[in-house]
């Protein structure tokens, strides 16, 4: 489905591209953290494969809240440079929240700017936040009724799950937000008809949480190291147990790998939500370079 997103909008990359106007991506990486690292490397290879101009600035992990922020303005200020990019976490050295509040509002892609996210609110968005908006790409492609539906959010991140609720909350469905002080979590999300999961903790959500035929959105991707974890949540003959054998380490989502049996849908940990993140955002870049190239008369 993400490839298919980006067959897609080839057409206008290449178009824009004709009149001088081609897309541009800037981003900040900041420090030398590896998943950090490995996220920039795909977002920038979509781009390549798109032909959208992209640019990464590296800076060192000691890097100042200041020197951040000169670089977000350096981007503010470039013509050929339409979508900024700060690939979060960032140290802890750096004030994230004046960063992010640095972005020109019409560049960020991510919809994290104070302005993108009231706009997200009041349901008239300049862009949605990436994996947000992948999923509800996911439903609609799936043809996976939303309108009427009881949606359980487990999660309340700015970045995922308040986006996520609302996105849900603005196709008609019922939601409910849990997170870390929700009582009897289990008995909330088997209510649900699609339960998104958006916590960082391997395998949390069991069959004991889903309904049968629930479609579960897994947002989680976390690393495990620990054999004794894996003997808990991968049987003998599992594909992932032969990965873990061989590396010595598996990407598990934040869903049990046996809720499979109970759900009517699940994406899988890794290689579902992640790629239409990515497709997301190479849409929000084009979105932004075709407003520019609108509003130059291109």
């Amino acid at each position: 489905m993400a490839q298919q997103i980006r067959v897609e909008l080839r057409p206008d990359v290449e178009r824009l591209t004709a009149q001088d106007a081609r897309p541009g991506l800037g981003v900040v990486l900041v420090g030398d953290h590896p998943a950090s690292a490995v996220y920039v490397s795909s977002k920038t290879a979509a781009c390549d494969e798109l032909g959208i101009h992209h640019e990464t600035r590296r800076l060192s992990p000691r890097a100042t809240t200041e020197d951040v922020v000169a670089v977000v303005d350096d981007y503010n200020r470039r013509g050929d440079i339409h979508g900024i990019l700060v690939q979060l976490p960032l140290p802890p050295q750096v004030d994230a929240v004046r960063v992010l509040d640095a972005v020109d509002p019409a560049k960020d892609v991510d919809g994290f700017h104070p302005d993108n996210v009231g706009r997200l609110v009041q349901k008239r968005p300049r862009f949605v936040p990436c994996t947000p908006a992948g999923i509800m790409e996911l439903l609609q492609r799936h043809d996976i009724e939303v309108a009427g539906k009881r949606a359980v959010v487990i999660g309340r991140s700015d970045i995922v799950g308040k986006p996520m609720a609302l996105l849900l909350l603005h196709r008609h469905a019922t939601v409910t937000i849990c997170h870390s002080r929700t009582r009897d979590l289990a008995a909330l999300a088997r209510q649900a008809d699609i339960l998104v999961a958006a916590v960082g903790q391997p395998a949390l959500v069991t069959p004991a949480f889903v309904k049968p035929g629930a479609t579960v959105i897994d947002i989680g991707v976390n690393r495990v190291t620990d054999p004794l974890v894996i003997d808990q949540l991968l049987e003998e003959g599992h594909p992932k147990l032969a990965v873990f054998r061989e590396k010595g380490s598996v990407l598990v989502g934040d869903v049990h790998p046996a809720v499979s049996a109970v759900a009517g849908a699940l994406t899988p940990v890794p290689g579902g939500v992640g790629p239409l993140t990515i497709a997301m955002l190479m849409r929000n870049t084009l979105a932004t370079a075709r407003a520019r190239a609108g509003a130059s008369g291109t």
